[in-house]
């Protein structure tokens, strides 16, 4: 009986030709995709260039309307009066002073003019035509890039790393910045100053803050005696170093001579510099403590004020922004025209292909 010889085994080849054709032809369809993206786009352009350039009378025209429309409000409405301060806080009373503006605005929009009167301790008139209160920080964009750097080098180099400008930035709350701007409007311009003033009082008489600043100047009192001690010590060292140098040099007819004082390292050689060193740094220290102490006279106080009877506002705030009346009327109706005029051609489109 014969053997059945074993089958040999067969190599199982990969086509390398077809495998670079699928690849080849997936990366076509990728590119033919992105290019019919990139088409698509182009022709949309075209269509609106065009679409602007049939409609361009009637959105000349909404312009030119929006335009009189704020001439005629602004001639025939109430005038809105707007006045501001400037204030820098002395301590970190800006989540304090955000909250009072809230508590006033919502006063306002409540028409609680009685509260608000008690609140700000103004006439019933006056109360009666404020509009609003705001608030915001006065900072540059180089400033807070300041702060940043100066938040980075209190981290350790390794967390340092991970932190990002925009991270810091957008996590930074704009009460915890120095300088603030708040700002009134008002129907009548002669009550700015009054409520202003009212507004920074309510801020400095509050008990914790008040609290705060005695424990500060308090402080700051003790090191000023401690350094015109000091003071004292080393004008009398320093008259007791000359008297001590004149008898050496008396005694020695006048040659040169070096003297030393006990706990000196370097023997040859006189401590005059040392001394006067020395008396510098706590008369350095003297004026940056009395300096502290004028700064913590006050919570809060104001830096400056402007327009104390306020002027006209004519200006609308969007998404954040202050804009002219003209520029929000004038934009608003060429917007509104342009979105009706689409609107009413994408009707028609939809027409064709109704059935």
């Amino acid at each position: 009986m014969k053997k059945e010889l074993p089958q040999p085994q067969q190599s199982e080849e990969v086509d390398l030709g077809q495998l670079f054709k699928l690849i080849g032809k997936a990366f076509d369809r990728f590119f033919k995709f992105i290019g019919s993206i990139f088409n698509k786009l182009f022709l949309a352009f075209v269509w609106l260039v065009f679409f602007i350039k049939k409609h361009i009378l009637k959105l000349v025209i909404a312009g030119v309307l929006g335009i009189v429309l704020s001439l005629i409000l602004e001639k025939t409405s109430e005038p809105v009066y707007k006045s501001y301060v400037t204030i820098k806080q002395n301590y970190p009373t800006g989540e304090n002073l955000y909250n009072s503006m809230g508590y006033y605005n919502d006063l306002v929009d409540q028409k609680d003019i009685v509260t608000l009167k008690n609140a700000l301790n103004i006439e019933e008139s006056e109360a009666s035509s404020i509009l609003g209160f705001d608030i915001e920080p006065v900072i540059t964009e180089n400033q807070k890039l300041q702060n940043f750097d100066a938040y980075i080098k209190t981290l350790d180099s390794a967390v340092a790393s991970t932190v990002e400008y925009k991270a810091f930035s957008e996590n930074s709350e704009d009460y915890t910045y120095e300088y603030q701007q708040i700002s009134i409007k008002a129907k009548e311009k002669s009550n700015f100053k009054k409520v202003f003033e009212k507004i920074v009082d309510n801020t400095n008489t509050n008990e914790y803050f008040k609290r705060e600043q005695e424990k500060d100047l308090a402080q700051l009192i003790n090191e000023e005696s401690s350094i015109l001690e000091a003071l004292k010590l080393s004008d009398s060292l320093q008259n007791t170093y000359k008297r001590v140098l004149e008898k050496v040099l008396d005694k020695n007819n006048g040659s040169q001579t070096s003297i030393t004082i006990e706990g000196a390292n370097e023997i040859d050689k006189t401590k005059e510099f040392e001394l006067y060193k020395s008396d510098l740094e706590l008369r350095d220290k003297l004026v940056l403590n009395r300096r502290k102490q004028a700064d913590k006279q006050y919570v809060i106080e104001v830096v400056s004020r402007k327009q104390d009877s306020g002027l006209i506002d004519n200006t609308i705030k969007v998404f954040g922004k202050s804009i002219s009346t003209k520029k929000f009327y004038t934009i608003g109706l060429v917007l509104l025209t342009f979105i009706m005029l689409l609107g009413l051609e994408f009707i028609k489109f939809l027409e064709k292909y109704k059935n």
